[in-house]
């Protein structure tokens, strides 16, 4: 695992728990709205944190937090996540597993040997934008479908998610993505905003009034829909 940033403390990143973030570099997507673009783009630029440091701390904080959220990056492009996620689970924690779905053989790994508690899946568009918005035309478009669907069949808590960029995202766009997690359990629309490490500019981020229709469109299809990112 190569650990190139750890938040010691939050309540945003797992809902309901107080948990700490580990941080992976690398990832197969280059979405140009990212706001994590030094661990996409340069990850190898970036301090490496061993990942027993890590571990040394989570142990002696065990009492006070209850989860790990693991994030990136993608996680599932390193072999060893399950053997890091085990040492983790032997303290005792909960995990929370942030991903964008292309290894969905991983994700069945971690959920078949109870390895993981949640799933944050990023839905990155409609299926015919997914590969412009995820800045890569080789993305396995069949291995997110196969990731939504194992998902969907619930043999975890998960929740899907969309960053919502005014430049890539319309109506037509939510309708689809609608129609393609229909009944899921839990959706939230995150507004882009630009962190200043982002791998393109010149993307603008939805009013209230957008992401107030887009929720009102999708709250028709899935259980639980709710905005993220809007004061």
């Amino acid at each position: 695992m190569q650990i190139h940033g750890f938040n010691k403390s939050t309540l945003l990143d797992y809902p309901k728990h107080l948990a700490a973030t580990i941080f992976v570099g690398g990832c197969n997507m280059r979405c140009p709205f990212c706001h994590n673009a030094s661990l996409v783009l340069q990850p190898h630029t970036q301090p490496i944190i061993p990942s027993q440091e890590v571990l040394a701390y989570l142990n002696k904080r065990k009492n006070i937090l209850e989860g790990v959220c693991i994030t990136g990056g993608e996680p599932t492009l390193y072999n060893d996540l399950p053997i890091f996620i085990g040492q983790i689970k032997e303290l005792g924690f909960k995990v929370k597993l942030d991903t964008n779905g292309t290894n969905p053989g991983l994700i069945g790994t971690l959920i078949d040997k109870e390895l993981i508690d949640y799933v944050a899946m990023d839905i990155k568009n409609s299926k015919e934008k997914y590969k412009l918005t995820g800045g890569n035309k080789d993305i396995p478009l069949e291995k997110i479908e196969e990731t939504v669907s194992l998902l969907l069949s619930d043999t975890i808590d998960y929740e899907f998610r969309t960053t919502i960029v005014s430049e890539l995202h319309s109506e037509h766009d939510m309708k689809a993505i609608a129609n393609w997690i229909k009944d899921a359990k839990a959706y939230y629309l995150q507004a882009y905003k630009d962190s200043g490490d982002i791998i393109s500019t010149g993307y603008t981020s939805p009013s209230k009034q957008t992401m107030d229709l887009y929720k009102e469109l999708l709250s028709h299809y899935v259980k639980h829909v709710d905005i993220r990112g809007i004061d």
